[in-house]
């Protein structure tokens, strides 16, 4: 039987998953895919809709009842951070190069402000509520990802929160970026910032086998780049063929093959410290480094 699969149609997503959902992954069985936003596939989830699953690992203290926690294809690594936009200053920022940090205003000035975010259990948006604890937004408003931008640059919003290719992006729409998250993130812990996971379903796909089909997936395209190109842009969402390559050469790293030491550590802190916060429910870590990604619990 098929195994139903949910991923993002974003470039990572597909030139990981390549192989697999097209039928290239020995002793790996057929696969339908859906393709939907994270903050879809986090609510379709929790209805168990889907045998793997892409989701946000903020996300997982809800899921992990019915879901194992694979050790590979997912999202997470250093520089890759959600950012808060802003509107610039007239002229400021408009014809820049993208780059973050300059003339940043203070994080205060998001108090009484109106921040649109891409999914209320994205870890973006769990990243923003730490960050922001001592001075947060007067109001957060859910937004498809690809809204927030022309909404902020209008003037509709305030801020908002956006995330993968969007930091490639952003200065074309006269935007300026206020914080990247998870430059904020890697310099308070050490660590890279874990974005997205996949899970595997219990009783439907055994997760060891799963890992397995996946780790082969991203062998297969990072060993013939070229073989994903026509459906990675297919799905790419009119996203122009330099900025597909940026998204990634940055996304998929040494941590999509396997989260390692430092991968599942990174996980660890952020649901530490969101659950230490009351952001979320506390989960139980994982017990060894061989079987830490299916020892996860809520």
């Amino acid at each position: 039987m098929a195994l139903s699969l949910a991923i993002s149609p974003c470039p990572n997503d597909t030139f990981v998953f390549h192989a697999l959902v097209h039928g290239r992954v020995p002793g790996a069985p057929p696969v339908e895919v859906t393709y939907a936003d994270v903050d879809v596939t986090n609510t379709a989830a929790e209805r168990g809709a889907f045998d793997l699953v892409k989701v946000s690992y903020a996300a997982l203290p809800w899921l992990l009842d019915d879901y194992h926690l694979l050790p590979c294809g997912g999202a997470l690594g250093r520089g890759c951070g959600p950012l808060v936009l802003t509107r610039s200053a007239a002229g400021d920022g408009a014809a820049g190069d993208g780059a973050i940090g300059a003339d940043r205003p203070d994080r205060a000035d998001l108090t009484g402000a109106t921040v649109a975010v891409p999914g209320d259990r994205t870890t973006a948006y769990l990243l923003f509520r730490l960050w922001s604890a001592e001075r947060p937004p007067a109001r957060i408003e859910v937004v498809p990802f690809h809204e927030i931008m022309p909404a902020v640059a209008a003037g509709k919003y305030d801020a908002g929160l956006v995330i993968h290719e969007a930091r490639f992006t952003y200065h074309r729409h006269g935007l300026t970026a206020l914080v990247d998250l998870g430059e904020w993130w890697e310099g308070d812990t050490g660590l890279p910032i874990p974005l997205g996971a996949i899970l595997a379903r219990k009783g439907a796909v055994d997760p060891v086998a799963a890992a397995g089909w996946i780790r082969e997936s991203v062998r297969q395209a990072w060993a013939d780049p070229a073989a994903s190109r026509e459906y990675v842009l297919s799905r790419a969402q009119e996203m122009e063929p330099d900025v597909v390559d940026r998204h990634i050469s940055l996304y998929v790293n040494e941590f999509t093959a396997d989260l390692g030491d430092a991968g599942f550590a990174a996980v660890e802190a952020l649901l530490g410290r969101a659950a230490d916060a009351g952001l979320i429910p506390k989960t139980s870590g994982p017990q060894t480094s061989s079987s830490r990604a299916t020892a996860w619990t809520s």
